[in-house]
């Protein structure tokens, strides 16, 4: 075909469509059943320069090949979280369900910086976050975003936190108008934190980091010495960020004194609950996020406890009017009207302009599936990390680094053959010796008292023999 409207009606027919659409399901389908059971290698690992050799583009000018055959390529080749032996980051193994959502989203492609571009996703992107602020305990004027991850959601927050206590319009005079600005932040927070501070240009102050206890949560007894020394500094602080499930360790700071600390000083309360927000949702944990109800802003990533694909990320203010502040600019070709702000505008909000369909897949699944589901899928996994934890402690060739609070747990093999000076040295060589094969997949973290592997439970297929039998694959690992 030469003609350019024949060959764009080839690629838009809706029979072929349907006809590869059918053949996608199929293999995904096949890929989840043999996936979920375990079949193959969690990662078929190869080396960055041979998968980039195996996709190299050389694209044709003509249609060739078949789409069957390249996802086919992609299935064999890429990480399977749904395989019951991932136990790695923080990324879900998401329910199938959402993943039609996505295919809905991409298809549609309704962006959402203007209501018109997106009315359906915008009305469930509102809903949505309705349920998340009940959940938390947040008034009823909460408002907020969905956007594209904890970092950006992170910086979100900061950006409506220095708009409204920095003292000056930071957004129009910039960020050297006033007196230099920080937050205080548990010295274990996730780096996006520092890297927020440092995009609004603070500089290497703009985090006053501040002490950690043996569980790895902030001092609350710390902060008057970090804010004494941030003002020594000449830094003016403004807000704390406390976090719920730190990356680390799933370590959660006390919520409560942060808050007394926080409305002593007048200062912005704002909690990083990317991973554990979700413990709302357990009667059995939520104690662990008491006090989220006093904070200013939080973060709750929807693509780690509550199945989704990634990235989903709620970001939810305490007063709704502040949603507006962290990015306080105009488009006259988008926003129009000057007297009040649409709530259904929600490029005023947000980083992304042109944003997918996020919440069509957290609305279809708790509407569909039902919330049980994913409130008993935080309890379980909270629970299968105890019991992993007691499991490791009692073997006595393990070392449990702390009891974890939710489904993240870092530990060590400590065989008696090998000296407490090669411990580190080991891991390392057990978490490479495991993932090359792809026995199981599992990451390494640097703690004070060294480094130690770590597990997250996330995977609703991961079971207790799977762990069991990852202990003696480190044990069979540590005797080659």
């Amino acid at each position: 075909m030469t003609d350019f409207r024949e060959r764009a009606a080839a690629a838009y027919d809706a029979e072929t469509f349907r006809r590869e659409g059918h053949r996608l399901v199929d293999m995904l389908a096949s890929y989840l059943a043999g996936t979920a059971r375990g079949e193959g290698p969690v990662l078929p690992w190869a080396a960055p320069a041979v998968n980039v050799d195996r996709f190299a583009a050389a694209f044709p000018e003509e249609p060739h090949g078949e789409f069957s055959d390249l996802i086919a390529r992609v299935l064999s080749g890429s990480n399977h979280l749904h395989h019951p032996r991932y136990v790695g980051h923080q990324v879900s193994a998401p329910v199938p369900l959402a993943a039609l959502c996505d295919a809905v989203s991409s298809l549609l492609n309704n962006g959402m910086a203007v209501y018109e571009m997106g009315p359906v996703s915008t009305a469930m992107e509102r809903n949505v976050l309705r349920w998340m602020a009940a959940r938390l305990g947040l008034p009823e004027g909460t408002d907020g975003v969905l956007t594209s991850g904890g970092s950006l959601g992170n910086l979100t927050a900061l950006l409506a936190a220095r708009q409204a206590k920095a003292g000056y319009d930071a957004w129009n005079q910039g960020a050297h108008a006033g007196p230099p600005l920080t937050v205080l932040v548990a010295k274990t927070a996730h780096y996006c934190v520092s890297r927020a501070t440092r995009i609004m240009g603070w500089g290497e102050g703009g985090v006053t980091p501040v002490a950690v206890d043996e569980q790895f949560r902030l001092r609350p007894e710390s902060l008057d010495a970090a804010f004494k020394t941030a003002t020594l500094a000449g830094r003016k602080v403004i807000a704390v960020v406390a976090s719920a499930g730190s990356t680390a360790t799933g370590a959660f700071d006390p919520l409560e004194p942060v808050a007394d600390f926080c409305e002593k000083h007048g200062l912005w309360f704002h909690v990083d609950g990317a991973h554990g927000a979700s413990a709302v949702l357990s009667p059995p944990h939520r104690h662990l996020v008491r006090g989220i109800d006093r904070a200013d802003s939080v973060v709750w990533d929807a693509h780690k406890g509550l199945m989704m694909p990634a990235l989903v990320t709620a970001v939810l203010f305490r007063d709704g009017a502040r949603s507006f502040e962290a990015f306080a600019q105009e488009a006259s070709y988008l926003f129009h009207g000057d007297d009040e702000l649409p709530w259904s505008d929600v490029g005023l909000r947000t980083m992304e302009c042109t944003k997918e369909m996020m919440a069509l897949k957290v609305y279809a699944c708790l509407a569909v599936l039902g919330t049980r589901l994913f409130s008993d899928s935080v309890t379980e996994s909270y629970e299968q990390a105890k019991r992993f934890a007691k499991r490791l402690t009692a073997a006595g060739d393990f070392e449990v680094a702390v009891t974890p609070d939710c489904n993240i747990l870092c530990f060590r093999h400590t065989p008696s053959h090998v000296p407490p000076e090669e411990w580190d040295a080991l891991q390392a060589r057990l978490r490479e010796r495991l993932v090359t094969r792809g026995d199981f997949y599992l990451v390494q973290t640097k703690l004070p008292k060294g480094m130690y592997l770590r597990v997250t439970l996330i995977n609703p297929l991961t079971t207790d023999a799977d762990l069991d039998a990852l202990m003696e694959a480190l044990r069979a690992a540590a005797r080659r």
